[in-house]
């Protein structure tokens, strides 16, 4: 969701006022303020797809999974990459014995210093060949950057991908809590503080922690922006959710 649709969402929440903690089907939660309103967003969402072009081979999760920073999410193709790599480290072997027998040879004055020379310019560039084809073949191994759920799944297993993205992750450890104040609150939220959030789907409200609080006021809504980190370990807190702060201050 981007900046603008966020700040409309949550203008809107802060105009409904606090539905959520004036319910009277839940009395015994605390009672948050009804002016503040706020939203759950993932603290990160990130597109995951391939620089190289193939046809997906392997699938390896989907949407709602979740995934861990290193896991293997799917696979394109790779026979020519792969018999490319073992020709290539058996011609690098090849390299290094020949070197290694030319050593010999050098020390017995049998082959002269510039022979030796290279024969060793030759096996490092072939070490740096089988490098560089590895690092290729590595390219049709599609990884997760982070811990996270999958949220979209834009190709499936014998799709042909060009250089473009396969999946949406989005990591909800910590989540974002994002909320407009009025300004005249403005220096009374600080950095570091914590409150309580009340999510609208959670059972009990939840200790959240002041990150970042814009340093500009907007003139025209005179408000300004709050976001709170809230940890969410286990992924029991769905993000897209609406929530009430209790700001006590």
């Amino acid at each position: 969701m981007n900046e603008k649709t966020t700040l409309f969402t949550l203008a809107l929440a802060l105009l409904a006022g606090g539905a959520l903690a004036a319910d009277p089907a839940a009395p015994a939660r605390p009672r948050a303020n009804p002016d503040v309103s706020c939203l759950i967003q993932p603290s990160l969402e990130v597109n995951v797809g391939t620089p190289v072009d193939g046809v997906i081979e392997v699938m390896n999760v989907d949407r709602g999974d979740i995934v861990s920073p290193g896991q293997l999410l799917a696979r394109l193709n790779s026979a020519v990459e792969s018999a490319s790599v073992d020709t290539q480290a058996a011609k690098a072997g090849f390299g290094a014995r020949k070197r290694q027998r030319n050593e010999e040879l050098q020390r017995k004055q049998l082959i002269s210093a510039q022979e030796l020379d290279e024969l060793t310019t030759e096996q490092q560039m072939a070490e740096l060949e089988l490098r560089e084809r590895r690092e290729r073949l590595k390219l049709r191994s599609i990884q997760s950057p982070i811990r996270g759920v999958v949220v979209d799944v834009y190709r499936q297993r014998g799709d042909l991908v060009k250089q473009e993205k396969i999946f949406r992750i989005a990591q909800l450890d910590p989540l974002y809590v994002e909320t407009i104040l009025p300004s005249r609150m403005f220096g009374k939220v600080r950095g570091g503080q914590t409150f309580d959030v009340l999510p609208e789907l959670g059972p009990s409200a939840q200790k959240a922690k002041v990150s970042q609080v814009d340093r500009v006021i907007d003139a025209a809504s005179g408000t300004f922006r709050v976001r709170l980190l809230l940890s969410n370990p286990r992924f029991e807190l769905p993000s897209g959710q609406r929530c009430a702060i209790n700001f006590q201050l």
